[in-house]
């Protein structure tokens, strides 16, 4: 079994420069080459699958079996070693290590504790990857575990599950290997751990645990195994350790904190000859939180959002510790647009007034993980737009640039050359249509709802559609091949004709109804095969988006999405997907639904403008998905689904702002499709997140049916039907997870369905899967389907005899 670690020698030596530059690193600032004494800087955590997606398709051959875990290892050591480097030679101080991944920060937080659930059959030891990988993607006879949003960025975690007779173990060198890794290359790094608190605080009461269980009641377990860590990181030679707190942001209760000061006062006593620095990030540190975090006598450091977080910024002024360092996150770790260097270096400047020049370090406002990595794999991407971003690599040369300007070692020209690209982009002609702005403006005047209630639209439609009870559909998306994926580069790359590309597509839909039908889904869908991304396919459509060429982001596993810029107002030119879903509805005379992504969806996976108000980028997208939908009817199309697999995603971290998030949020969504016609069935689809506490909301929407991620989080969400809530639309709880390539049987889906049927009116519920089939094989397309319309099959026979 192979270990989750790599040796040390299967690293290139590191340059000459690499070593050389440790050299200067010898206290919270060091000397720049001129004399002058230079500002400490820090990044919090880097991306990990590489500027052209290298652990991406190493991981994929290996699942594969094309490849060994060998050479899987031999990419990441490779890809750890050039970012250590990368990083070092930009005069980065504070580099941090263990924030690389197989998968998961925190599955590799859930390996270290050896909380393996008993269903993967762990016998002790090292963790390898056959656990691992089973515990992220499930195997032939075992689910995942549960995958659900890191906050509120598109990245998914695996959450942990846990309970009172969880026996933890050190089960995971991962952190002190990659240590010593960076080590050996020359680079003394800060290595990274999730910290205790966020890693209780996100997990979940394991199978047959109470929901009431009292998860922080395992601190006394796990800290023992953190101190282990500790000391061998210190053997290691680290000077500094870093804890990863995000869950500080959030609303916590008195009780809460108190276990939090509690963790850091009992791991005090190993931080002696260590630097210890909890960062925290993705929003302001509530008051209560800032007093826990600042009043902990054995730590060294703290590290705010000042991006996300600029409240934080006053409760420094209010008072910080003397003798603590003061990690300042002042360059965005969550969007790509360039620093305004000059305001930073004012925002600093006060810093450094408060708490002294030698405890003030510059850093990201969080882990660069959320951007893409380099703009210099961006050869043909439009010079000014261009001239706006930065992306990871570039963020970190800012940080550094900041550091050195603080030190008064400022790099004028740089300087120059930003202030030149803020100023270009306020003016740019580019950025700003007029009638767009009026159009958006107007619609604060309507709540935008369509004039019946669901109740009678689901009858027009029943009669329009004639279909059987408990009806079968999919969610979209259907394999995209390699020949599939072959063909649409080609027509990119013009290297074949419109022509043959529009026959090539319309053979692979022909392809996918063809399956439906023989399958006997009842609500079909053309498949996608057009589609790169559900987002980007939009953006590229739409007035004001920039896209890249490689400005990948990892969203989960080996999966990367290629979010769009929105640099500008938006607008709909042309019609966008009229003539695929015309096409397939001609291929059959059951139901094709047309396929669109909401508004707030296109937002939140968009790297967005920030010079204005997101609602008002949101209204306009509205807009623009309302021209396609009114098209779509037009054309004959009697069945629209509009994503928001991101609604719940974008919700703020903070109770108080809910409110007016989900207000013009569910409004957005409401305009895309308040004027179609009673008898036009208007479909959404939600994924990977935790609903429960937004449900009234999502009723607000007001679409006639829902399809929402239910498998993976163990039907968490039907506890708030049980709860009394009366949902009256169409409801289609995922009755199987697509993320795992294990195939459910006919009788574990017939089991989900009767689950749902035990609190859901039969006449509103609909069977399929939990999200698309994109990245799944129809080797394992097919027989899942099979099963899910037989399962469907039989629970219709079983209730018409009940009758």
């Amino acid at each position: 079994m192979k270990l989750l670690m790599v040796a040390v020698n299967t690293v290139k030596p590191a340059s000459i420069s690499v070593r050389l530059h440790v050299m200067y690193m010898h206290s919270a600032s060091y000397r720049h080459r001129s004399g002058k004494k230079i500002m400490a800087s820090h990044i919090v955590g880097y991306p990990r699958m590489g500027p052209k997606r290298e652990l991406k398709f190493a991981l994929e051959s290996f699942w594969d079996k094309k490849s060994s875990a060998e050479e899987l290892e031999k990419v990441a050591a490779d890809l750890r070693a050039s970012i250590w480097k990368q990083m070092a030679d930009a005069g980065i101080k504070y580099i941090p290590s263990n924030t690389f991944s197989y998968y998961d920060q925190v599955l590799d937080t859930i390996a270290l504790l050896g909380a393996v659930p008993p269903r993967y059959n762990w016998s002790g030891g090292e963790i390898g990857f056959d656990t691992y990988f089973s515990m992220a993607r499930g195997n032939a006879s075992v689910p995942a575990m549960e995958m659900t949003k890191w906050f509120d960025t598109n990245y998914h975690f695996i959450v942990p599950e846990l309970g009172p007779d969880v026996k933890f173990s050190y089960a995971s060198h991962k952190a002190v290997n990659e240590y010593k890794e960076a080590k050996a290359l020359g680079v003394d790094t800060v290595p990274v751990l999730v910290g205790p608190f966020t890693f209780l605080s996100l997990s979940k009461p394991a199978k047959g645990v109470e929901k009431t269980f009292n998860k922080l009641s395992l601190l006394d377990k796990i800290l023992p195994i953190y101190k282990e860590v500790i000391a061998d990181l210190k053997a290691a030679g680290a000077s500094w350790i870093q804890f990863d707190e995000p869950i500080l942001v959030m609303d916590l209760e008195s009780h809460q904190l108190q276990a939090f000061t509690k963790a850091y006062s009992e791991l005090e006593s190993s931080f002696s000859g260590l630097n210890v620095l909890i960062e925290t990030y993705f929003a302001d540190v509530p008051e209560g939180a800032f007093k826990a975090v600042t009043s902990l006598s054995g730590v060294s450091a703290i590290g705010f959002d000042l991006v996300r977080g600029a409240k934080t910024l006053d409760l420094i002024k209010g008072g910080f510790p003397a003798g603590k360092y003061l990690f300042a996150g002042v360059v965005d770790g969550r969007n790509i647009w360039a620093n305004d260097l000059a305001a930073s270096l004012t925002t600093l400047q006060a810093l450094e007034g408060i708490v002294g020049k030698d405890k003030l370090v510059v850093s990201t406002s969080s882990s660069l993980l959320h951007t893409a990595v380099d703009l210099v794999n961006e050869p043909k991407l439009d010079k000014e737009i261009k001239s706006w971003l930065a992306f990871a690599a570039q963020k970190v040369v800012e940080v550094d640039a900041l550091a050195k300007a603080l030190s008064g070692a400022k790099d004028e020209a740089f300087f120059s050359a930003n202030a030149a690209a803020q100023a270009s982009r306020k003016s740019s002609p580019r950025v700003t249509n007029e009638a767009v702005q009026k159009a958006a403006a107007a619609l604060r005047g309507s709540d935008h709802r369509r004039a019946t209630n669901v109740s009678s639209r689901l009858d027009a439609q029943q009669k329009k559609l004639n279909l059987p009870i408990l009806p079968t559909t999919t969610i979209g998306s259907f394999p995209q091949t390699l020949e599939l994926r072959r063909v649409r580069r080609e027509y990119k790359a013009k290297k074949i004709s419109e022509d043959d590309y529009v026959k090539a597509i319309k053979e692979e839909i022909n392809k996918v109804v063809k399956l439906q039908e023989e399958l006997d889904i009842d609500v079909l869908v053309h498949g996608e095969p057009e589609r790169n991304d559900m987002v980007e396919y939009f953006g590229e459509q739409l007035s004001g988006f920039a896209f890249t060429a490689n400005g990948w982001v990892q969203s989960y596993g080996s999966r990367c999405v290629k979010p769009p810029i929105i640099y500008g107002d938006v607008s709909r030119p042309n019609p966008m997907t009229v003539f695929w879903s015309s096409t397939a509805q001609s291929m059959t005379k059951r139901p094709m639904k047309g396929m669109l992504t909401g508004p707030v969806t296109i937002l939140n996976w968009s790297f967005v403008r920030n010079d204005q108000p997101r609602f008002e980028t949101c209204y306009q997208i509205a807009l623009a998905i309302k021209d396609e939908v009114e098209d779509l009817e037009k054309a004959g199309i009697n069945v629209i689904q509009i994503d928001e697999a991101a609604l719940r995603e974008g919700l703020p971290l903070r109770k108080a702002e809910h409110a007016f998030y989900l207000d013009w949020a569910v409004h957005s969504f409401r305009i895309t499709n308040c004027g179609v016609q009673d008898t036009t069935q208007i479909h959404t689809h939600m994924c990977y997140s935790n609903f429960n506490d937004i449900i009234h909301s999502i009723i607000d929407m007001d679409a006639d049916v829902i399809t929402i991620e239910n498998s993976r989080s163990d039907e968490k969400l039907l506890s708030v039907f049980r709860e009394g809530v009366k949902y009256g639309a169409g409801i289609g709880p995922g009755v199987y997870d697509i993320h795992s390539p294990r195939i459910p049987s006919t009788e574990e889906i017939a089991d989900r369905v009767n689950k749902m049927l035990a609190v859901l009116d039969t006449n509103i519920l609909w069977v399929n899967p939990d999200c698309g089939l994109k990245t799944r094989k129809y080797a394992e397309v097919k027989p899942a389907l099979q099963n899910m319309v037989a399962a469907a099959k039989q629970i219709r026979t079983q209730l018409a005899s009940a009758k």
